[in-house]
């Protein structure tokens, strides 16, 4: 079976494309803030808090570590990649040097997935709490009207609108924008951090570990339960050890967003060196920040205090402790978080269509970019268009789920493509490596598949039927119209030629 493996030598050609390169305009401290504004956004105000009440308890400050070593892991990989073959594409660009057209394809079409999903979900939550954030400061705004009996969110609009417009603009432009906002909302925390310290009770922290107890209501639904659940017939369980890693599962989706830093690889001034240390830079400072915010939860107030909220967050243990007027902040907090998250979401989605397109997977003409900012224009007004209308006039908060397995299949095909371009191209000129390979990166897709055994039945099934739909866009369209298919159907054609045969006959 010929898997159609594009070379490294012929992605990094495509890259020098006039019509259809991307400017290198991005630095190392870029690169570190685009990660920080894509991690830290609502999130880590509310996940934290949700993970300690349900889960874990105080130990849910080691739940982040372990998230953050196995997104490290993945991460490290990315890394080698990136600095390998510094192409936009990401993860799907990776898979196509090393394991061939079809798998690179799923990738993509995952990642697609991922990234429309997030910025449509984020944008209809950027409403949300732009009117909680007015209202906190005594502005009741109405996010919300009525269109002909559906609800639309205006604010979902406007602000996919904003950003699909300064992304067209430049990428260099938009990184600036994002750096204020990444400032701002960074700065918001430590803040939240810092007073929170003062209401901490070493007490809190006991018992570390809470002794385990069954789940309310048992494995009764078979769609809300984990897939490992259904399959092991193990009744779901809270706390202990097994929370404690639950709780790690649930946590790790905070940091998910890293991958899509790779996806700027093409934009990026010497992407061998600046793209790895730009990467580590904010995971470092990301792990941190949360780290941080958990020990101040925790510590302010008990586990079973949040436990007893219905929606538990830091601005709940702020409540607990007779400090409403943190509420105001963390909203504030939320929202220039949020910001961050959707432009560099909205930045990484146009990147991957970008380079689908490019290899002819889909519509070559989408891939064409401007003369003068060099991005992909007509890209990134389409998928901005079609994010601002599903995210202004639908529910999309039921699909929340289907970025975390996005993201997971893409982090098991990148590490496992690491082992396998060692392999390969032992050659290739590395700007970081992984170390301890083929241990880490192996140990990296066997955590990622373990997380993504811990997401519900329902998930795996629409994620199945989103693989299916693609499967067949591709055997349609992509594999028939493929920039690495013609050519090699091609040489097909003209290698008995040149050794003095008769071509072949009957194609």
């Amino acid at each position: 079976m010929n898997l159609r493996v594009k070379s490294v030598e012929s992605s990094i050609a495509d890259s020098h494309d006039e019509e259809r390169s991307l400017k290198r305009s991005l630095g190392t401290w870029d690169l570190a803030l685009m990660g920080i504004a894509v991690a830290v956004g609502a999130g880590i105000f509310s996940v934290g808090a949700q993970a300690a009440a349900n889960f874990a308890g105080p130990s849910v400050i080691v739940s982040f570590v372990l998230a953050a070593v196995t997104c490290g892991l993945a991460i490290m990989c990315y890394a080698e990649f990136a600095s390998t073959v510094p192409v936009a594409g990401s993860a799907y660009t990776f898979t196509y040097a090393t394991m061939g057209e079809l798998l690179a394809w799923i990738i993509g079409w995952d990642l697609i997935l991922e990234l429309f999903t997030a910025a449509a979900v984020l944008a209809k939550y950027w409403g949300v709490y732009l009117g909680e954030a007015l209202l906190a400061f005594g502005l009741p705004f109405p996010s919300t009207f009525q269109l002909g009996g559906i609800e639309v969110s205006w604010p979902a609009f406007l602000i996919v609108a904003v950003f699909t417009v300064l992304l067209v603009a430049g990428t260099k432009l938009t990184a600036r924008v994002g750096a204020v906002f990444t400032i701002i909302k960074v700065a918001i925390v430590l803040f939240v951090i810092v007073v929170g310290f003062f209401f901490v009770k070493a007490a809190n922290f006991t018992p570390f570990i809470p002794e385990a107890v069954p789940t309310e209501g048992g494995a009764t639904d078979v769609w809300t339960q984990s897939l490992l659940s259904w399959m092991t017939g193990a009744a779901p369980a809270q706390y202990g050890v097994f929370g404690m890693l639950s709780a790690a599962a649930l946590v790790f989706f905070a940091f998910i967003g890293f991958d899509v830093v790779a996806t700027s690889a093409e934009e990026v001034r010497d992407p061998q060196k600046r793209l790895p240390r730009g990467i580590f830079i904010g995971l470092g400072i990301v792990t941190l920040l949360y780290v941080l915010v958990s020990i101040v939860m925790t510590g302010m107030v008990s586990y079973t205090e949040l436990a007893a909220e219905e929606t538990p967050s830091l601005a709940t243990a702020f409540r607990l402790v007779g400090q409403d007027w943190a509420s105001a902040v963390i909203s504030l907090g939320a929202l220039a978080g949020l910001t961050t998250v959707i432009m560099i979401i909205l930045l990484g989605l146009s990147r991957i269509v970008f380079a689908l397109s490019r290899d002819g997977l889909l519509p070559r003409w989408l891939s064409k970019t401007t003369q003068h900012t060099k991005t992909p224009a007509r890209i990134q007004i389409i998928a901005g268009t079609v994010v601002a209308f599903v995210a202004a006039f639908t529910d999309v908060g039921l699909l929340e789920e289907m970025i975390n397995i996005g993201t997971l299949s893409a982090f098991v095909l990148v590490s496992i493509g690491v082992v396998v371009l060692r392999r390969t191209r032992p050659d290739l000129q590395r700007g970081f490596r992984v170390p301890w390979s083929p241990v880490l990166p192996i140990l990296s897709a066997a955590l990622c598949v373990w997380l993504m055994f811990n997401l519900t039945t329902l998930t795996w099934v629409r994620f199945l039927v989103w693989l299916a739909i693609g499967l067949v866009i591709y055997l349609l369209y992509g594999r028939r119209r493929s920039r690495l298919g013609l050519e090699l159907r091609v040489s097909e054609v003209e290698l008995p030629t040149v050794q003095g045969a008769e071509p072949p006959t009957g194609r």
